[in-house]
């Protein structure tokens, strides 16, 4: 979800302090556990921040690791383990539809299989960054990989860094 002014928060137990905009505008991408409980991967990209579950519904890819492009005029993060196109602003994972596969040349255009991987509100106040959990109860596909048994793998699954030479 795109990124919204408000007040400070008063109080409010949902709101989960991330950072000062100024740093994460630096960086661009920031990933932190939050309430204890949740990944997210929070970045900012043409002037907005958005945040979302730091692991691909996919297969758990680091999506911190993933490309932003953009497929027909939709931005999305692109998992760098299996190219999966997920929507920034939505969750949705993007797929490349033939119109008829027999008619040559083909013509291609972009659909939506759905929301994929969970979005959360971010807001910023004063410079302050926060994010506001998505706790939606209905089951999305990136759920899967927010247990620790899922975060393990994943941490054991990352490339090793080449030597240098």
């Amino acid at each position: 979800m795109s990124s919204e002014e408000e007040s400070p928060p008063s109080s409010s137990p949902t709101m989960h302090f991330i950072g000062k905009k100024a740093d994460i505008v630096k960086a661009g991408r920031v990933t932190q556990r939050v309430n204890g409980c949740r990944d997210v991967l929070v970045l900012y990209h043409q002037g907005q921040l958005y945040a979302l579950d730091m692991l691909c519904y996919h297969t758990g890819g680091p999506l911190q690791n993933g490309d932003i492009e953009e497929f027909s005029g939709r931005l999305c993060i692109v998992c760098p383990w299996h190219k999966y196109k997920i929507t920034l602003a939505e969750g949705e994972g993007l797929y490349q539809a033939v119109d008829d596969p027999t008619v040559r040349p083909l013509r291609t255009h972009w659909r939506s299989k759905g929301v994929k991987q969970r979005i959360h509100k971010v807001t910023e106040v004063s410079g302050d960054v926060y994010v506001t959990l998505n706790d939606s109860s209905e089951a999305i596909e990136s759920d899967v990989y927010q247990t620790e048994k899922h975060r393990t793998v994943s941490i054991n699954v990352q490339p090793k860094p080449k030597p240098k030479t």
